[in-house]
């Protein structure tokens, strides 16, 4: 029998500089027990059995909310409005030019210098049939970072009873834009704290990716994975060819790209990846409504961050999988568009399945 749903519990965290509080929520459901702060509406941990049953958080995080207003490279972040990167951070829209806050080198990178990740958002708790969650909801202003537009931000964590982490984004605005939500959680299924993920099983559903300039933004149009080490359409471990001297993977550091997801976009959520740790069992497999697939190998984990197992995390010790539609969108109209209009609502879901055997 299945164990029944935990309701979300709410406790003080810390406090901003500015004496404004935030809270963690906890909340459990079929065997997977989530951590969030109203902070970024950051993912603090994820813990979900082994084979044997022995719990571990698979997901990188911060003990103290210093931490994560300091130095925190989006751990387990709510990512916009626009998750991944926009060139030069400027793109025109029905004629008119914007200019975005700048925050990678010359390009703006998941929404800015003060994107989602950093702002306040106010959490409701749930519970509805066998599932539990949260409602995560955020305003940003017209012109907040560059972007037109009053947006209004919906995000959805659910628990259902397979202790499946379901995903749902939904957004408005009062004026034309551009959005692309996702979620930033650095994932080692061994455990955080736990060594490299190079050993780790991948498998992504694209004959596809986007190569990229050396500022990381695509540059040309999407190449074929066959012959490459971007080639995941079989499982193979992260580390198998991360070390091949490939041109893309020298500007990255690694991985650090956009694979353009053989299903295209979906009205449902499709299975497009899983990742699997042979030492533990555990698998992640994840289905999404979005196009593109970021998968990042931890590149730029550089020794100077100290996870909530009280363990350095350096070059290697996880991996984003960031569902999304592709990066510099709006400078593409090759790409799947990221325009939302009033009267429109965005949405989009992504779903992740734990196993363990």
């Amino acid at each position: 029998m299945k164990a029944s749903p935990v309701q979300a519990s709410k406790e003080l965290f810390g406090k901003l500089s500015d004496g404004t509080e935030i809270h963690r929520w906890s909340l459990e459901n079929g065997g997977t027990r989530l951590k969030v702060l109203s902070y970024g509406g950051i993912v603090q941990s994820l813990e979900i059995p082994d084979a044997e049953g022995r719990y571990a958080n698979v997901s990188l995080g911060f003990d103290a909310i210093e931490e994560y207003v300091a130095a925190n490279p989006y751990f387990g972040a709510l990512i916009g409005r626009y998750g991944n990167r926009i060139g030069k951070g400027r793109f025109t829209l029905d004629g008119t030019a914007y200019q975005l806050s700048v925050n990678d080198g010359e390009n703006s990178l998941h929404g800015g210098s003060a994107g989602f990740d950093k702002s306040v958002w106010d959490v409701e708790p749930f519970s509805e049939g066998t599932d539990v969650g949260l409602v995560l909801r955020h305003t940003s202003a017209d012109g907040e970072m560059g972007y037109p537009g009053t947006l209004r931000t919906k995000v959805t964590y659910t628990l259902t009873e397979d202790g499946d982490w379901r995903i749902d984004y939904e957004a408005t605005t009062d004026k034309a834009t551009v959005v692309n939500l996702t979620n930033h959680v650095y994932w080692n299924l061994a455990g955080e704290g736990s060594g490299s993920v190079g050993g780790h099983e991948l498998e992504i559903a694209a004959s596809r990716y986007t190569p990229v300039d050396a500022g990381l933004i695509p540059d040309g149009e999407p190449a074929e994975v066959t012959g490459t080490p971007f080639d995941f359409r079989t499982a193979k471990t992260v580390g198998a060819d991360l070390r091949v001297a490939h041109q893309q993977l020298l500007y990255a550091k690694g991985f650090d790209h956009n694979w353009v997801l053989d299903k295209g976009v979906t009205a449902e959520p499709r299975h497009v990846a899983t990742l699997r740790d042979p030492a533990s069992g555990r698998t992640l497999r994840i289905a999404t409504t979005e196009p593109g697939l970021q998968f990042y190998s931890g590149n730029f984990l550089d020794g100077t961050l100290v996870g909530t197992g009280g363990a350095i995390h350096r070059q290697g010790d996880a991996l984003c999988l960031e569902t999304q539609h592709h990066p510099d969108s709006p400078n593409r109209p090759d790409f799947p568009s990221t325009v939302l209009r009033p009267g429109e609502t965005y949405r989009s879901t992504t779903t992740h399945s734990f196993h363990a055997g």
